[in-house]
């Protein structure tokens, strides 16, 4: 890793790996990561991402995303998205990105929870992990992108306003400033900082407190959405989805009684708000779903990862309903940013779950994530290639020796986030 780079990406999610895609390859770029660079969320995405079925799904389509994100959502944002949806998938289609087709060739679309109509483009039940994937053996074939694993952000340089680079921490505790005249944050949500969500502990809101350390405008850091449906377990860790598709192609919800108690396609937070009541009313810490209304052919086929994980716990979902229980899963809120995925300091962008744009309002649209990803990822891309340079600073000397304790540095932004997410959700009681 050398000292000055054109641009420094902290992440390799699907947004960090996009972003570096869609810059120019005279640029040198270094994108760095907490663990192994395939130990991102964007991974774990099972469901799908979403795209314009033609003009006439245009008002449908922005209804949809609309009315899942109680209408707090920025329509100019919510626009760009949808209008960009296609240029981004034949864009992942010329990558190589293998989604399902029917018996004719065509792209196959799936439906899921608070959608019209089906839309969803998918690979199986493990969608993320095959577009990431993909970015980054790409990623891996450029000579203009270097990817450093094990390697931790802890803090941004800046003077007036203006980034300047990073501070990076390797797995030995090395204290490594870096510097460029860009960075992009795309370092993930804040799963990391719950006892039961459906991300990678070590994403945590790293870049979120960072950020507000250094005065870097936040926006609705309390919009946390819980996902209503992962499978439940004794063991620790990580929580197991149940994709939102398993629901749109016809599984059910039943209560301890093995009656069917809501209306499964409604918008994620309504779903948890009433699977919630239910398991009160209940007593329990499941309801239980069923997925023996799609059939063996269909979940052998479309949802094969779910089918073992079920397995692997000791349910068979061709057979019997399985446990599920809501969890937390994403973040709406973040570091505002505009349009171009600018953030309030000067050379310093945000994309992906780190960022908030306004697309998901108050509450996500199932399968919207990985597009919102991309395409605010290419906005940032193009901003710094299109874009007026931010000017240079002459940085003061970095005293290494503030950042020797990597764990209390950490704890100390992840008490920033949780504390200003106590704030928000008071301010908006």
């Amino acid at each position: 890793m050398k000292e000055n780079y054109d641009a420094i990406i902290v992440g390799t999610g699907a947004a960090g790996l996009y972003c570096a895609l869609n810059l120019p390859e005279k640029m040198k770029i270094l994108m760095i990561t907490k663990q192994e660079a395939d130990q991102s969320d964007s991974f774990l995405a099972q469901g799908g991402i979403c795209m314009l079925r033609g003009e006439d799904d245009y008002e449908n389509y922005f209804e949809d995303t609309m009315r899942a994100g109680h209408y707090e959502n920025d329509k100019r944002a919510v626009d760009l998205m949808i209008r960009s949806s296609n240029d981004i998938i034949r864009d992942l289609l010329r990558y190589q990105v293998d989604f399902a087709r029917d018996e004719k060739g065509n792209l196959a679309f799936t439906r899921e929870g608070a959608h019209s109509q089906s839309r969803i483009l998918f690979h199986e039940d493990i969608t993320g992990k095959e577009i990431t994937q993909t970015l980054l053996n790409v990623a891996k074939t450029k000579e203009n992108i270097e990817i450093c694993e094990y390697m931790t952000m802890v803090d941004l340089i800046s003077k007036d306003n203006i980034c300047c680079g990073i501070i990076a921490m390797d797995h030995d505790d090395q204290v490594l400033p870096v510097y460029s005249s860009y960075v992009v944050l795309a370092c993930g949500g804040i799963g990391g900082l719950y006892k039961n969500s459906t991300n990678f502990p070590h994403i945590a809101g790293d870049g979120v407190g960072i950020a507000m350390k250094h005065h870097v405008e936040m926006e609705n850091l309390d919009y946390i959405q819980i996902h209503p449906t992962t499978l439940y377990s004794h063991k620790p860790g990580r929580r197991f989805l149940i994709s939102e598709s398993v629901r749109g192609e016809g599984a059910l919800l039943y209560d301890k009684n093995g009656q069917r108690f809501t209306n499964e396609l409604q918008p994620r937070d309504l779903l948890s708000k009433r699977i919630f009541v239910q398991m009160e009313a209940d007593g329990t810490d499941f309801v239980w779903e069923d997925m023996r209304p799609l059939g063996e052919k269909m979940i052998m086929k479309h949802f094969p990862h779910i089918y073992h994980q079920c397995l692997e716990e000791g349910f068979d979902p061709r057979k019997e309903p399985i446990p599920v229980v809501p969890a937390q899963h994403y973040f709406m809120g973040g570091i505002k940013v505009d349009l171009g995925s600018r953030t309030s300091m000067k050379g310093l962008y945000a994309c992906g779950e780190t960022s908030c744009n306004g697309v998901h309002g108050r509450n996500r649209l199932a399968s919207n994530s990985l597009l919102e990803s991309l395409v605010f990822a290419r906005k940032a891309a193009d901003d710094m290639i299109f874009g007026k340079a931010p000017e240079y600073v002459k940085t003061d000397a970095i005293d290494t020796k503030m950042y020797e304790s990597r764990e209390e540095l950490l704890s100390g932004y992840h008490k920033l986030v949780l504390d200003e997410i106590e704030r928000m959700r008071k301010s908006h009681e």
